[in-house]
C-alpha cells in the first residue's frame, strides 16, 4: 500500500514543531521529510535534524538543480521541501510528514492532490501572541507582523482537508492519528482487500 503524506501546516505559534515531534514519537511508521532554510538556528537546533541550514547561495543553488517538491520565502527566509526520495519513499509504503507553512502547502497540492493536509488552529489569538511572546525571539515590531500574518493563513487553512485545534498537545496529537487512521480504512486505498477469487 502507499503512503501517506501528510502535511501539517499552521500559523506562526500554532505548535506546529511539537504536535509533529509527538506524532514521530509515537508513530514509528511515521518519517519526518526535514525542510531546508536559510533561516538561522534556533537554540538546540541542528543541522540535519530540524531543518538544513543553508545559505541564500546554496538555497538558490538547490533551487536551480530542481532539489525542491516546493519552496517559498516566509519573513524573509527562504524555506523549501527537498525531493530527495519522498516518492520513492511513498512508493515503498512509508508515511511521510511535512511541516511546511501555508504558502508552501498549498505549492504541495497542487503537485500532490492526493496528500492529506492538516491545518492545526491555536484555541485564540490571544493564545498565539502568548505563545509567541514565549519565545522571546520577537521585538514589538516583528511580533505585530507575525499576528497580523497569522490572521490571514488561517483564512488559507479553509483549504484544506481537515482542521485540529491545539488546545494540548495530547488532544491535537490524537485528532491527528485519528485522521490517519480513517484515511488509511478508505476504500479507494484498500481495493485489494476485496478480491476474494472463487467465492465460497
Amino acid at each position: 500500500m502507499r503512503g501517506l503524506l501528510i502535511v501539517i501546516s499552521g500559523a506562526s505559534g500554532t505548535g506546529k514543531g511539537t504536535i509533529c515531534k509527538k506524532l514521530l514519537a509515537e508513530s514509528p511508521g511515521i518519517a519526518y521529510s526535514i525542510s531546508a532554510t536559510t533561516r538561522k538556528p534556533r537554540p538546540g537546533e541542528v543541522d540535519g535534524r530540524e531543518y538544513y541550514f543553508l545559505s541564500v547561495d546554496e538555497f538558490k543553488a538547490w533551487i536551480a538543480e530542481g532539489k525542491f517538491l516546493e519552496y517559498a520565502e516566509v519573513y524573509g527566509n527562504f524555506y523549501g521541501t527537498p525531493l530527495n526520495k519522498i516518492e520513492e519513499r511513498l512508493k515503498r509504503g512509508e508515511d511521510i510528514l511535512l511541516e511546511i507553512d501555508v504558502q508552501g502547502a498549498l505549492n504541495v497540492k497542487k503537485k500532490c492532490p492526493e496528500g492529506i493536509y492538516i491545518f492545526l488552529l491555536p484555541p485564540s489569538l490571544e493564545e498565539l501572541k502568548r505563545r509567541i511572546e514565549g519565545r522571546g525571539t520577537e521585538n514589538p515590531e516583528s511580533l505585530t507582523r507575525r499576528l497580523q500574518n497569522a490572521v490571514a493563513e488561517i483564512q488559507i487553512g479553509l483549504q484544506y482537508d481537515y482542521v485540529v485545534v491545539n488546545d494540548t498537545i495530547d488532544n491535537a496529537a490524537a485528532q491527528i492519528e485519528a485522521i490517519l487512521t480513517a484515511e488509511r480504512c478508505k476504500v479507494a486505498r484498500n481495493a485489494d482487500k476485496f478480491n476474494f477469487e472463487g467465492g465460497f
